[in-house]
């Protein structure tokens, strides 16, 4: 639900209790300069039921519990795309190597071996922690609209967009300097599918939540 003021919560509460239609109280809404989402967002939150008062639905609160599973989920998902991304780096690097690069790689070195520790401990972790929550949330729709989720859920898109803005510019400049190797452009593709497998996956199950709200 969008956000709202409490001055807007109070006027739709006094104008449903008195009999007001919601079509009326939308269009008296907007020709005093509110949006249609904050008002659709506040009448959405009572019942449409024959009653002499609002009823009110059942609205997502925050406990620890749930905090405690989505910091878990998203701190793993992070967890898991930076050490994905380092590992397909350390093998791009081996199959690609620099010709000024003179060191000789040993068959698992350091990085490749910590990074393969970390999904192996990590990705299963992300991935039966979205499956609890996932359950959790189809038996209980209105989990849709936790603050935490929906908090955790933006950020990840701004990061994602923010990382894909980057590998972007790295292209054009090293484009434009005549220096697209074809490590680097491997370099690049791995970013590109990670960072932008995350936003599409999260973008499209936000436009879904939205949708079925």
């Amino acid at each position: 639900m969008p956000s709202t003021s409490p001055e807007l919560e109070l006027f739709v509460r006094e104008a449903l209790a008195r009999g007001q239609s919601r079509a009326a109280i939308r269009e008296a809404l907007a020709a005093a300069g509110w949006r249609g989402e904050q008002t659709r967002g506040v009448l959405d939150g009572y019942a449409d039921v024959a009653f002499p008062v609002p009823v009110p639905k059942p609205r997502a609160s925050l406990s620890a519990k749930e905090a405690f599973q989505y910091l878990v989920l998203f701190a793993t998902l992070y967890f898991s795309a930076y050490h994905l991304g380092s590992l397909l780096f350390d093998l791009v690097n081996r199959a690609l190597p620099d010709p000024a690069d003179q060191a000789r790689f040993p068959m698992f070195g350091d990085s490749m071996r910590f990074s393969f520790a970390a999904l192996v401990i990590a990705f299963p972790v992300f991935a039966w922690m979205s499956h609890r929550v996932g359950v959790d949330v189809a038996r209980h729709p209105i989990k849709r609209l936790s603050p935490v989720r929906r908090w955790l859920t933006y950020l990840t898109l701004f990061v994602a967009a923010g990382i894909l803005i980057g590998d972007m510019t790295s292209l054009v400049y090293n484009l434009l300097g005549g220096e697209a190797t074809p490590r680097f452009l491997c370099k690049v593709a791995v970013v590109a599918m990670i960072a932008g497998g995350v936003f599409h996956y999260y973008l499209h199950d936000l436009r879904r939540e939205e949708a079925e709200a």
